[in-house]
């Protein structure tokens, strides 16, 4: 590790408080010159870290950049997989996608402050601003069939949730069958897309994207989706969060339902979460469009909903709005 990702690592340690440039060159085995050139390199990429000759340095609580340094700290003890952080990614799930291909381990996750090339379900872009959002893809490796593939993410739609609400408080939910809401409003997509194997039916990979409204202005969205779209922190950030702790608890909480990924230690939280159920709701796979009640949500995370005229359908994929074809909220 190089310097500067050293001393940036031990402040992030120590976030908040004060540490004086000789005690950090008497950690890290180097000299208080090599300490204040990284000091300087750290403050010139936007870490706000507070210098007084007298009393050392101090990371100073509101500094917010997302970083591998700024993330270990708060992982689970037994957390072994690669974290790549960057500060700009066209798309974090293509990246991962590529480092899956080149045999990287279950559990590798990257990271980035701002993606230019997001995508969300149905290959539409995902708004992934600088600053004020999170986004993050994970690698697993389960031994599932092709068939069981809905339940990671209806995992992953969970996970989040629990790392969000360890945050803010209060409570999430869950649009069937990987959005996240809070009030009314979206705040998260996950993505989920697999690689399986074509002669064994089951999965060799699975590539979880998760894209977080971290602290997006409402008015800072485009035209499209004012009055959808919403961030965890749309006024203030509460003192002590950060998106570098938010990325460690989706980490751990991820993990944590997916080694291994049993439903039983989810199904019955996605269901409680659901925003969806009996309500009215506009169905979409391929070019066919209905509208249906949802009725319920089975262990293999599958939508029953029931059409106007009766009849009971299965979804295991296409998508659910809550949202009519003139626009407006249901």
């Amino acid at each position: 590790m190089a310097c500067k990702q050293e001393v940036l690592a031990l402040l992030e340690k120590q976030k908040g408080s004060r540490i004086s440039g000789e005690a950090i060159a008497a950690v890290l085995s180097v000299s208080r010159a090599a300490v204040w050139r990284a000091i300087k390199d750290l403050q010139a990429e936007g870490h706000a870290i507070d210098a007084s000759t007298r009393v050392g340095y101090r990371l100073q609580d509101s500094s917010d950049i997302l970083s591998v340094e700024g993330i270990r700290p708060y992982l689970a003890p037994g957390f072994k997989g690669d974290l790549i952080c960057y500060p700009i990614l066209d798309s974090t799930n293509r990246e991962v996608r590529r480092l899956a291909l080149e045999g990287a381990p279950q559990g590798t996750v990257v990271l980035a402050g701002q993606q230019t090339a997001g995508r969300g379900r149905n290959g539409r872009s995902f708004f992934s601003p600088g600053d004020t959002g999170l986004y993050m893809s994970m690698l697993l490796r389960p031994d599932l069939a092709t068939s069981s593939a809905l339940l990671c993410t209806t995992a992953a739609a969970v996970a989040v949730c629990r790392a969000i609400d360890s945050m803010r408080g209060g409570s999430t939910g869950i649009k069937w069958v990987n959005d996240i809401y809070i009030d009314g409003r979206k705040v998260c997509g996950i993505l989920t897309e697999g690689m399986a194997g074509f002669e064994s039916g089951r999965i060799e990979s699975i590539v979880i994207g998760i894209g977080v409204n971290y602290s997006t202005p409402l008015e800072a969205f485009p035209p499209e989706l004012i009055g959808i779209a919403g961030s965890v922190f749309p006024g203030a950030v509460p003192t002590g969060v950060s998106r570098n702790r938010m990325a460690a608890a989706i980490i751990d909480s991820l993990l944590d339902l997916t080694n291994p990924l049993d439903a039983s230690n989810f199904m019955d939280e996605y269901r409680h979460r659901s925003v969806v159920i009996g309500r009215e709701v506009r169905v979409l796979q391929g070019s066919g469009v209905y509208t249906a009640v949802a009725e319920e949500i089975d262990d293999a995370g599958a939508l029953w909903v029931r059409t106007p005229s009766g009849e009971r359908r299965l979804l295991n994929s296409g998508e659910i709005s809550l949202r009519p074809l003139n626009g407006s909220n249901w």
